[in-house]
């Protein structure tokens, strides 16, 4: 069984650009079905970025693995360069 709290302050990176995004802070749970909808990773970019709450929100569709110590995801903009 895989439980939520596990995500937290895991390393994730992008699949295709082999970019650490950051470290998982939170997820999102749908209310209807109770399940992961998405992870959030702070936005690097300095302390101002960390005070005005920018996030990363990826939905848990771009989540290809979770390892024991990262998350390995497919980023939109990954998905766009590939069309």
């Amino acid at each position: 069984m895989f439980r939520a709290h596990n995500l937290k302050r895991k390393e994730v990176i992008d699949i295709n650009t082999a970019e650490r995004l950051g470290y998982v802070s939170d997820v999102e749970i749908g209310e209807e079905r109770g399940s992961i909808e998405a992870i959030i990773v702070p936005k690097r970019g300095g302390i101002f970025s960390f005070l005005m709450g920018a996030e990363l929100v990826i939905p848990w569709s771009m989540v290809e693995v979770v390892g024991k110590d990262v998350v390995l995801v497919r980023t939109l903009a990954a998905l766009d360069k590939k069309c």
